[in-house]
């Protein structure tokens, strides 16, 4: 099949990549020119673990291709509408600014059976908003949503070989014709048993943004629980074991440190209120508002511990935070809770120096004013304190005995929980997790 991608970001990337390894035909499109000039030479414009390899299989077949021009979407069969939807500024609502855009740009190539499918997250309401511009002006199309449930660093899987398929459709004559072509688009991983649901528009819609607050609440409640265990001398870590034994709850995303970020969970459940206030329905989400203060609420303790961890005084202390982008196996500072305490140790009068295996180029474009030292050796010499705010796997392997002589003290804060207390404490580290004794 011949397929399109309107918005070649992170989502779209992986998604046309994707694609054209499923054996269709795709041109992703984009208004970036430098973006569509690196996609084009097989060069991903982020970090994401196996893209770059796949764009290099799937070019050489002749089946994946990158354009600036809208019109060489003519002639596909369905288009995959993969734009953003950030926050509106000074707002918590969505901007729906590029989804309109991608609309408007397509209607004109759009011939009669076409499909157009939404895979971007957007506020409920707008898949049925614009199914009826795309009828207006092709009667003969039809639009459909299909929400993505990627993870930064496993993009490539989980779009290869997904946990379900969501096809939220019209009620409409043309419904029977849209699911037989969502499934001969995922013929291979729906032959290897992926389960797919079939739902209405707005189901599909609120699929993405309830399983994201869902998420970002479990994350907040074990926080929460971090917080009462430092009043109680409990450990955090040894209560989410023991919990998350329980099937009903589970101990993913148990995991207690300093919060959530990134360019989906934040903005989704901010997003999520809005809608639900336009929707005269906002009582039913004011839980969210609690779970978004505690995650914040984690970036300022992680900067009280540090100046407890550092005598009582942050003025003129060499603090070295590991990790900035907001996850590992990614190069997304987007809301990184990582770069926002090390901006704010540094309004406090720390001398503060990032590291990061793959985000300082965005980091420094984030904030330039604080100093990158990409070696993690050259990082830690002389630090006061060490802060382990994003768990890459090369922090968790670092060892506390060669580390003790480099820095001028040895003190470190765990921010993710990750390292061995002691192991760390019998090296001579001062010792500090989140929510442990």
């Amino acid at each position: 099949m011949r397929i399109s991608v309107l918005g070649c970001g992170y989502l779209g990337a992986v998604h046309a990549a994707c694609m054209a390894k499923l054996g269709h035909e795709v041109v992703g499109i984009d208004v970036d020119a430098r973006k569509i000039s690196e996609l084009s030479l097989a060069k991903a414009p982020f970090y994401e673990p196996g893209l770059d390899e796949l764009l290099a299989e799937v070019q050489s077949t002749g089946r994946l291709s990158f354009t600036t021009d809208l019109s060489a979407a003519q002639g596909s069969r369905v288009h995959f509408i993969c734009v953003g939807t950030p926050q509106k500024k000074g707002e918590n609502g969505a901007d729906l600014t590029y989804v309109e855009s991608a609309v408007t740009g397509l209607l004109p190539h759009l011939s009669p059976g076409d499909l157009v499918v939404g895979k971007s997250t957007v506020p409920v309401g707008t898949a049925s908003h614009l199914a009826d511009r795309v009828t207006a002006v092709a009667p003969d199309a039809d639009l459909a949503w299909n929400p993505e449930f990627l993870r930064e660093g496993h993009a490539v899987s989980d779009t290869l070989q997904p946990d379900r398929f969501v096809y939220g459709v019209a009620n409409s004559s043309s419904q029977h014709l849209t699911v037989e072509l969502l499934d001969e688009v995922y013929a291979g991983p729906l032959s290897e048993g992926t389960p797919r649901l079939v739902t209405d528009l707005a189901t599909a819609e609120l699929v993405k943004t309830a399983a994201n607050s869902f998420l970002a609440t479990k994350i907040s409640f074990i926080n929460a629980m971090a917080e009462l265990c430092e009043a109680t001398g409990a450990d955090v870590t040894q209560l989410a074991d023991a919990i998350g034994m329980d099937d009903r709850i589970g101990r993913k995303f148990l995991n207690a440190g300093i919060g959530f970020g990134g360019g989906c969970l934040p903005k989704d459940i901010r997003a999520f209120m809005a809608r639900a206030g336009e929707l005269g329905a906002d009582q039913a989400l004011t839980f969210l508002r609690e779970v978004d203060s505690i995650n914040m609420r984690r970036r300022s303790r992680v900067v009280e511990l540090t100046r407890a961890l550092c005598d009582g005084s942050l003025l003129g202390k060499n603090i070295t935070v590991l990790g900035a982008s907001f996850k590992p196996d990614s190069d997304d500072v987007r809301d990184s809770p990582a770069l926002s305490v090390a901006a704010q140790l540094q309004l406090q009068g720390a001398i503060v120096t990032v590291s990061d295996p793959k985000a300082l180029r965005n980091a420094s474009l984030r904030f330039p004013e604080l100093q990158y030292e990409p070696s993690t050796e050259l990082a830690v010499k002389g630090a006061d304190a060490l802060l382990l705010l994003t768990e890459w796997q090369e922090y968790r392997d670092l060892d506390p005995c060669e580390l003790v002589d480099a820095v001028a003290t040895p003190r470190i804060l765990d921010g993710r929980n990750v390292l061995d207390p002691a192991k760390w404490r019998a090296a001579g580290w001062t010792y500090r997790g989140l929510g442990r004794p």
